[in-house]
C-alpha cells in the first residue's frame, strides 16, 4: 500500500492501535508510514518551529552526508500562468496520482516562485492561475544543508516533500521527508557495529579484504589495551601463584563489570542519539549509574561471594571469610567504576570529536577489567599477603 494512503487509514486509530499496526510491519516499511503520518497529525497542532531546536540537530549530529544525497529529480512543476483547470489536468494524468503532494511553481529560468498545495488546488477557482494561489514563502533546501540540519528542519516542518534549489533558486530537485528519517536510522543502526569496530559502510556484500582493512586497526587497538590488563594481573603474580582461587574468579568479575559497564554505555549512547542529554545534567547521569552500579555489585557480589567462601573451605586456598570479603568489595568497586566509564567513554569520544559510538566497547572493556582485577588483586594482597 502506498505510504500516504496507510498513513491515513492508521490515523482513524487510536495511538495504541497506531503502535500496535506499526511494530509488526518491516522497519523501513513502518518509517515511511509514520513520516507520513506525522505530518498528518501534526502539522496543524505543533508550533511551526517547536522542534527545530540545536537539541534536535544535536542528537543526530554524528550523522553524515547532505541532502544532494537524498536528492531526486523534480516533478509535478508547473509555469506561473498554468490555470487552476489546466493543473487538475495535469495532476489526473500523471501515474500515480498519490505522488503528487505539492505543485512547484517556476518562472522561465527554472527559479522556484512557489508552491501550491493540494488541497488550495482543489478550493480554487478553475480559471485562477498558480501565481494567484501559491505560497510565495516556501520552505527550501539547498544541495549542500548538512543532514543533522535537514532533519531538524524536517521535524519541524512535518511536509511530505521539500524542494532543493541551488544558490540563484532554481528548483534542482526534491527530497522525500521520510527518506530524510530512514537515512538517519540506517546510519544511527550502524552504531552497534561501531561499538566493535565495524565500520557503518560495511555490508553483508563487503568485499572480504575490505571489510579486513575496515576491521583489523581496532582489533589492534582492542590488543593494546588488553596487554594494559595483562599487565594489570602481572603485576599481582605471587599473590596468584599463592592463592589460587583468585584466577578462578578473575573472569567472573571481569565479566560482570564489563556487562554493567555495557549497559551504562547503551542508555548514555541512546540518550545522545535522542537528543535527551540536553534535559539532564552528566553529574545527575553519573549519579544514577554509580547507585546502580553500588546496587548490582551489592548483590551479584553476594552470590559471588558465597560462592568464592564455599569453594576456598573445600579447596583451602585461604581465609574464606576475607576471600569472600574481598570478592564482595571488588565486585562493589568495580561495578560503580564500569557504570561511570559507560557514561565517561561516548561523552569523551564526542567531545573531542570523535564518534560516540565508535569502538566505545573497547575502551569501556580495558578500563573495567582493571579496574576490577586490579582491586581485587589489591584487596588480596593486602589483606592477606
Amino acid at each position: 500500500m502506498d505510504p500516504v494512503i496507510a498513513a491515513s487509514l492508521l490515523a482513524r486509530g487510536t495511538p495504541a492501535e497506531i503502535e500496535d499496526m506499526l511494530s509488526q510491519l518491516p522497519a523501513a516499511t513502518a518509517l515511511k508510514i509514520a513520516s507520513h503520518l506525522a505530518s498528518d497529525t501534526n502539522s496543524q497542532d505543533a508550533p511551526p518551529d517547536s522542534l527545530a531546536t540545536p537539541d534536535s540537530a544535536d542528537a543526530i549530529q554524528s550523522v553524515g552526508g547532505t541532502v544532494a544525497d537524498l536528492m531526486i529529480e523534480p516533478f509535478a512543476v508547473l509555469s506561473a500562468d498554468t490555470t487552476v483547470a489546466m493543473a487538475l489536468d495535469y495532476v489526473v494524468k500523471m501515474h500515480p496520482v498519490t505522488t503528487v503532494t505539492y505543485i512547484y511553481v517556476t518562472g522561465e529560468s527554472g527559479k522556484l516562485l512557489g508552491v501550491v498545495a493540494m488541497r488550495d488546488l482543489l478550493l480554487a477557482r478553475p480559471g485562477q492561475t498558480m501565481e494567484e494561489i501559491m505560497e510565495r514563502e516556501a520552505f527550501v533546501f539547498t544541495p549542500a544543508v548538512k543532514m543533522p540540519e535537514a532533519i531538524a528542519a524536517a521535524l519541524a516542518k512535518r511536509h511530505r516533500l521539500y524542494p532543493v534549489v541551488d544558490d540563484a533558486g532554481i528548483l534542482v530537485g526534491l527530497v522525500y521527508g521520510w527518506r530524510l528519517f530512514e537515512y538517519v536510522a540506517t546510519e544511527l543502526s550502524g552504531q552497534a557495529g561501531s561499538m566493535v569496530g565495524v565500520d557503518r559502510e560495511e555490508r553483508v556484500s563487503t568485499p572480504i579484504f575490505k571489510a579486513f582493512l575496515m576491521r583489523h586497526p581496532w582489533l589492534q587497538v582492542n590488543l593494546l589495551t588488553a596487554f594494559a590488563a595483562a599487565f594489570v594481573v602481572g603485576m599481582f603474580e605471587d599473590t596468584i601463584t599463592r592463592i589460587v582461587a583468585l584466577a578462578a574468579f578473575l573472569p567472573v568479575l571481569a565479566g560482570q563489570s564489563g556487562n554493567t559497564g555495557c549497559q551504562a554505555l547503551a542508555i548514555t549512547l541512546r540518550s545522545m542519539t535522542l537528543g535527551e542529554l540536553a534535559n539532564i545534567s552528566v553529574g545527575k547521569l553519573l549519579r544514577k549509574e554509580i547507585i546502580l552500579g553500588a546496587l548490582n555489585g551489592f548483590f551479584v557480589g553476594l552470590i559471588a561471594a558465597l560462592a568464592m567462601y564455599l569453594y576456598a573451605s573445600m579447596s583451602d586456598a585461604g581465609d574464606p571469610i576475607i576471600l569472600a570479603a574481598v570478592i564482595l568489595i571488588a565486585m562493589i568497586g568495580a561495578c560503580i567504576g564500569s557504570g561511570i566509564f559507560g557514561v565517561l567513554v561516548p561523552l569523551t569520544l564526542r567531545r573531542f570529536g570523535a564518534d560516540p559510538a565508535m569502538a566505545s566497547s573497547i575502551f569501556l572493556t580495558t578500563f573495567t577489567d582493571i579496574l576490577g582485577m586490579g582491586l581485587m588483586l589489591a584487596l588480596a594482597t593486602t589483606l592477606l599477603m
